[in-house]
């Protein structure tokens, strides 16, 4: 992406990956190459993240399973964020716990109150191999930690218990996406 761009301006819109793909049950591989297909996989994750309204998109999510995730999406602040991670590692998750409510765009349509720390920092590279370090708090903190959970195989619902996690498997087995 060129400074000054609107991420996504140029990228196709790809198919999104639902659950019950064994693509974003799998671990994400790391990026070793850096170049013009990274940064073509990267515009096109942001034009599906927009086109779906969603506010975080991890490769798997559009069947490439390489360590890399895109966002836009606000703080509790209304501060808006923007940018990508590639093999982001999240170092720190501190604050405290709260359990909000979560969607995805795999599992479209439902959501569940979810918990979250409410303070994280993620570490990676830019497109360009340059270090990167991203602190979130409140919603932003949230959708980094979503989108991390992706890039090791795990989706929101796994870290639903309870009636919670009944309710929206229930909803997973009725909704027409998933027959």
């Amino acid at each position: 992406m060129r400074h000054g761009s609107i991420p996504g301006a140029r990228g196709r819109v790809l198919p999104l990956t639902l659950l019950g793909d064994p693509v974003l049950r799998t671990p994400c591989e790391e990026i070793t190459e850096f170049g013009p297909q990274l940064a073509r996989l990267v515009e096109d994750m942001f034009s599906t993240m927009y086109a779906a309204r969603g506010v975080g998109l991890a490769a798997n999510q559009v069947g490439k399973s390489l360590r890399v995730f895109v966002y836009d999406c606000p703080d509790d602040d209304e501060r808006r964020h923007v940018g990508h991670v590639v093999n982001p590692r999240l170092v720190e998750a501190g604050g405290v716990v709260l359990r909000g409510p979560e969607g995805c765009l795999s599992l479209p349509g439902l959501e569940a109150g979810t918990e979250r720390y409410d303070e994280v920092v993620v570490e990676g590279v830019t497109l360009d191999g340059a270090p990167v370090r991203v602190r979130g708090s409140g919603w932003f903190a949230r959708c980094l930690q979503h989108e991390c959970d992706h890039l090791d195989g795990g989706l929101y619902v796994d870290r639903v218990v309870g009636w919670r996690r009944r309710k929206v498997m229930w909803q997973v087995g009725r909704a027409a996406w998933a027959r």
